[in-house]
């Protein structure tokens, strides 16, 4: 986890940067913050964290929940695990 959120501030900040919130094994909540809440791709960039995590380290996930706060959002995401 913390490998993917390195990547993303890497190739996003400074106009967004993450922070891992919590991680309960089945689901985790990253904290997005910065100018990009400005902008009219707000919920792309947590699409984008997304896509990093499953192109770069092969974790799929699934975005749960959105909860808006001034200069950003807090994410929740849940691991999709193959059911075969």
């Amino acid at each position: 986890m913390s490998d993917g959120v390195r990547e993303f501030n890497d190739h996003r900040a400074p106009e967004v940067r993450v922070r891992l919130k919590n991680c309960d094994g089945k689901s985790f909540a990253i904290e997005f913050m910065g100018s990009f809440c400005e902008t009219c791709g707000f919920y792309d960039y947590f699409d984008d964290f997304r896509i990093v995590l499953e192109d770069d380290f092969r974790m799929r996930t699934e975005i749960e929940d959105v909860e808006e706060i001034p200069g950003g959002a807090i994410v929740k995401f849940t691991l999709v695990t193959d059911s075969t």
